[in-house]
């Protein structure tokens, strides 16, 4: 299974947009987002640090998304 590498705040959030979530509103260094399903994430937005891989497994986990998907998502830009 490939590893899931280092990813900007604003590329996960691009990369969420495409599956159906929009960003609702930003509290501090925080972005909710939602989707028709009533599914919320909330990503940390810090200028200048990625996510990590651990993160960002948990956050596609609660997306639906599976990992070869997400890789796919993240190749496409």
């Amino acid at each position: 299974m490939p590893k899931i590498l280092l990813v900007d705040s604003n590329q996960l959030i691009k990369i969420l947009g495409r599956q159906g979530f929009k960003v609702i509103r930003q509290k501090g260094s925080h972005v909710i987002l939602i989707n028709d399903e009533k599914t919320r994430i909330v990503i940390p937005m810090h200028p200048g640090k990625d996510l990590k891989p651990g993160l960002t497994r948990a956050i596609i986990r609660e997306a639906g998304i599976s990992r070869e998907k997400f890789l796919k998502l993240l190749k496409e830009k």
